[in-house]
């Protein structure tokens, strides 16, 4: 009698056929979400991992408006910040000490690795960075940063006066930033996609506020008028996070 009960006979190649339908099976549900990354669809699944993805905007691409208008969001995101994002990953493909380290990892050393990994990692971070930077209506700073506002520019309107020079006579593209630097607030810029994480950077320190100069960011709307962008942004800044930022770097 077969050991599989009465009537029943053991017969291995149906047994084979049958794993295999179930792994088939299995490999199709992976390859359906879990394994592949976003934007990977249509690609085998043994391709590789993805080291890095587009993040999702936080809000809608109009919820901005009117500072910053849905269009320049659309494209701002899904072109060029996705485009930032695929270069990355093809640079890190192509330089074995990249693989496997986080983003904030690849910045604290990219003066050893090749340009288009560094402007590109900077790309990916300060996108990111930017998005989360922002919500509409923006918000009011916690008690403890609004504090330092106080010490170290001696009112908002201050550091607004302060970071919007730094943002205007940024020359070509860039980057202003309101940063932490040995307990104090600073203000700085940086070309292109660089930013005070960069080992390599002219200033260094925690980030904590970031505006994108580059004129894809308000080009479609402002044109030439880079101040009237830098005014109309302040409307829209995410105090709320900047605080919680401040307070994380605080904390070491």
């Amino acid at each position: 009698m077969s050991p599989f009960g009465k009537g029943l006979k053991f017969k291995p190649k149906e047994i084979m056929k049958q794993h295999r339908r179930t792994f088939i099976k299995a490999v199709g549900i992976v390859t359906g979400g879990v394994i592949l990354a976003p934007g990977l669809a249509g690609q085998s699944a043994f391709a590789g991992p993805v080291e890095f993805s587009l993040p999702p905007l936080p809000y809608k691409t109009n919820a901005l408006e009117p500072a910053i208008d849905m269009k320049t969001m659309e494209i701002h995101h899904s072109k060029h910040h996705q485009a930032y994002v695929n270069n990355l990953n093809k640079a890190v493909a192509e330089s074995p000490a990249a693989q496997g380290k986080s983003l904030e990892q690849l910045l604290a050393g990219v003066s050893a690795f090749s340009p288009a990994l560094r402007n590109n990692a900077g790309g990916h971070w300060n996108h990111t960075f930017f998005w989360k930077s922002m919500k509409p209506g923006g918000s009011m700073p916690a008690k403890d940063f609004a504090n330092a506002i106080e010490s170290g520019f001696r009112s908002m309107d201050e550091l607004k006066k302060a970071f919007g020079e730094a943002a205007k006579s940024r020359f070509g593209s860039g980057w202003a930033w309101l940063i932490l630097k040995q307990g104090g607030l600073e203000i700085c810029s940086s070309p292109n996609q660089d930013n005070p994480l960069m080992d390599l950077a002219e200033v260094k320190g925690t980030p904590l506020l970031g505006l994108d100069v580059w004129e894809h960011a308000y080009y479609l709307k402002y044109q030439n008028r880079r101040a009237e962008y830098i005014d109309a942004w302040w409307s829209i800044v995410d105090w709320e996070e900047v605080s919680r930022r401040y307070d994380l770097a605080m904390k070491g």
